[in-house]
C-alpha cells in the first residue's frame, strides 16, 4: 500500500528580512530535519514594497511544487497571500495565516507608512472569500492590528479565527521563537481535500 504523499509547506513571510529566531525559520529547520517537504519563500525586507513583486515570488514558489500546498503565512506575508489568492488557479490544502497586521491604520514607527503601503500597491487589503481553508491567528495585544480588526478580515476572508490571547505580534519582539502549535495546525490540513481556485 503506497503512503499519500505528505502537502509541501510554503512559508511565506512578512516585511522582515532573514530572522534566524523567528518561528517561521526554525519551523522551515524543524519540518527539513523531520523528512517534510518544505519551502521557503525568501524574505524581501522593508525597503522594496512592491507588493506584485512579492506576489509573483508566491506565485513562482507555488508553481514549482508538486502536488499538495500548504500555506504558512506571517503578518504581511497573509496580507500577500490574499492578493495572491485574487489571481492564482493553483490548488491549495490549507493556508495559516498568522497575526495579520492591519495596513489601513498607522502602524507603528519603523513600520512602512500608509503611502509607502498604498504605493507599494497593498491598499485596499482585499476583503473577499480566500478560495482555500484557512485559519487566522489572532492576537488580543497584536501592536500592528486590534483584535476586532483581525476578526473582521477572517470574516471578509471566510476563515476560522483562532484567539491566541495575548501573543504580540507573534515574533521574537514579543518574546515568541519556535512555535510548536504552528506544526499542530499544519497537521490540521494535511488530511484535507485541496480547493482548487
Amino acid at each position: 500500500m503506497t503512503m499519500a504523499r505528505q502537502p509541501t509547506v510554503l512559508i511565506v513571510p512578512g516585511l522582515r528580512d532573514h530572522v534566524e529566531g523567528h518561528w517561521q525559520t526554525l519551523l522551515a529547520a524543524d519540518l527539513a530535519l523531520a523528512g517534510r517537504p518544505v519551502v521557503s519563500v525568501p524574505p524581501m525586507g522593508r525597503e522594496d514594497l512592491d507588493c506584485a513583486a512579492r506576489v509573483a515570488a508566491i506565485d513562482a514558489a507555488a508553481c514549482s511544487i508538486d502536488g499538495p500546498l500548504i500555506i504558512v503565512a506571517h503578518s504581511g506575508g497573509c496580507v500577500m497571500v490574499a492578493h495572491w489568492a485574487r489571481q492564482t488557479t493553483r490548488a491549495i490544502q490549507g493556508a495559516l495565516l498568522a497575526t495579520p497586521p492591519d495596513f489601513e491604520r498607522p502602524l507603528p514607527d519603523g513600520y512602512p507608512t500608509l503611502a509607502a503601503l498604498r504605493a507599494g500597491g497593498w491598499l485596499p487589503v482585499p476583503r473577499v472569500p480566500l478560495p482555500f481553508d484557512s485559519l487566522v491567528i489572532a492576537s488580543r495585544n497584536d501592536p500592528l492590528a486590534g483584535f476586532e480588526r483581525t476578526a473582521e478580515l477572517a470574516w471578509c476572508w471566510n476563515s476560522r479565527l483562532v484567539d491566541m490571547g495575548h501573543v504580540g505580534h507573534l515574533n521574537p519582539a514579543s518574546g515568541h521563537g519556535r512555535w510548536p502549535l504552528a506544526e499542530l495546525f499544519i497537521e490540521h490540513f494535511t488530511n484535507v481535500p485541496a480547493a482548487t481556485a
